[in-house]
């Protein structure tokens, strides 16, 4: 083992703190770094963000009382392009989950080959304990301090766990006053008439369903005979679920934050949100088991769709698993501890840094439209997503049985070899 490799190999697995996101993604890293035979120098630069951003936001409360909340951003890399990742407000934000989060971020839109790097934001507050006019303030602020180090060749951020199409429209407005014009292209993820995309906020979802469609076919199944299980409701795993259910495939369970619903002849899954949607719970809903969401993760099943949070998949669960195509629709939902328990089972992963590229993709074809000023219909915006997850699926493909190595593995290793071809090619400038 080359001794630059400073941190904790596969072999070593255990070791790592498996509920830390940041230590699973650097295991992966290194490992794919490993089998790159990647230049030591290359390794330095690229385990490491390139900047890391810690801010305390004042705001000014309904009561009229200050609370100082506290936000990060992380920008990982900047070699192929502005960098690129979504701004979370969630109670249990923290730095660690941030960095792995941008670091994902850049090896997501490696994958895909879009031309950007990646960053993650957050802030740690209670988004639901609060009203609309204390998050504005708090969001207004926290754009204004990152104001110096955001923008469309800069960093260019994107809705997350509880921000949304709103959220982004007071960011590009804060930034627009401060530039004293409207600069569409400093956000992604905005509402249509203020420079969003059609079909960005099915993007996800909608790339789900395309590389589904792409593995079942190396199981010589289609839609109709796969059964699907998908954990989460929400805009992932709702409407990666919608989709699924409208293109054929038989989904037989799905949940929310508190449980699940499980019919293995099928859930009507628009009926399903609807009722989900009026009621904020699946409690009550007739004609379906109930299961909590780890008995949703190990029911048996054709594909497993985890579009919840991150450390679903773990050491405890993993040999438990009973689907043939694991598709990751949240970021890190399997943690690096169950990776090898996963790929002795013969499950084919479709990892995170592929499964849930939609969003991102969509987000690039955003910018670009921004930039132009010239929007494209959803049409459009739909059949050139499909043509990107495709061919990303078939590139990861190709990569994996190049190497004789496991799906992640592969993704890891072609995202880092592009990431350092263009290190490599512009040089360090120091």
């Amino acid at each position: 083992m080359p001794s630059m490799y400073s941190t904790i190999y596969v072999d070593d697995i255990r070791e790592i703190k498996e509920e830390n996101p940041f230590e699973s993604m650097m295991s992966r890293f290194d490992r794919a770094a490993q089998l790159l035979d990647l230049d030591p120098d290359l390794y330095a630069v690229l385990r490491v963000p390139n900047r890391e951003l810690k801010v305390y936001i004042p705001t000014r409360m309904d009561s009229g009382r200050i609370q100082v909340f506290e936000g990060f951003r992380v920008q990982h890399n900047f070699a192929r392009g502005p960098a690129k990742g979504g701004i979370r407000y969630a109670p249990d934000v923290n730095l660690d989950e941030v960095r792995a989060l941008a670091a994902w971020m850049t090896w997501k839109c490696a994958v895909v080959n879009v031309p950007f790097g990646g960053a993650k934001g957050g802030i740690i507050c209670d988004p639901q304990q609060m009203s609309v006019g204390e998050l504005e303030r708090m969001t207004r602020r926290y754009a204004a301090e990152l104001l110096d180090f955001i923008g469309p060749e800069k960093d260019v951020p994107a809705p997350d766990m509880n921000t949304n199409e709103q959220t982004m429209a007071w960011i590009m407005d804060t930034y627009s006053m401060h530039a004293r014009h409207t600069v569409t292209a400093v956000v992604t993820g905005k509402p249509i008439d203020l420079g969003g995309s059609s079909g960005r906020r099915e993007a996800t979802g909608r790339g789900i369903l395309f590389v589904i469609n792409e593995a079942i076919k190396r199981f010589k199944m289609t839609p109709a005979e796969t059964r699907v299980v998908v954990q989460g409701s929400g805009n992932v795993g709702g409407i990666g679920a919608r989709l699924l259910h409208e293109a054929g495939y038989t989904v037989v369970a799905i949940s929310d934050i508190h449980g699940g619903i499980y019919n293995p002849a099928g859930i009507n899954i628009p009926e399903a949100l609807d009722y989900l949607r009026t009621t904020r719970s699946f409690e009550g809903y007739e004609g379906v088991d109930f299961v909590n969401n780890q008995e949703l993760l190990e029911l048996e099943c054709d594909v497993l769709v985890p579009a919840a949070t991150e450390n679903q998949i773990n050491s405890q669960n993993a040999d438990k698993i009973k689907c043939k195509v694991l598709a990751e629709g949240a970021n890190g939902p399997t943690t690096a501890a169950a990776d090898e328990v996963l790929h002795k089972k013969g499950i084919f992963v479709i990892p995170d840094i592929l499964a849930n590229a939609g969003g991102v993709t969509v987000s690039y074809f955003e910018w670009v439209q921004d930039r132009m000023g010239y929007f494209w219909r959803e049409d459009v915006v739909n059949e050139r997503l499909q043509d990107k997850m495709v061919a990303s699926f078939n590139d990861l493909c190709r990569y994996a049985d190049a190497h004789s190595v496991d799906t992640r593995t592969a993704a890891y290793m072609l995202a880092i070899d592009r990431v350092a071809y263009d290190t490599r090619m512009r040089g360090i400038y120091a």
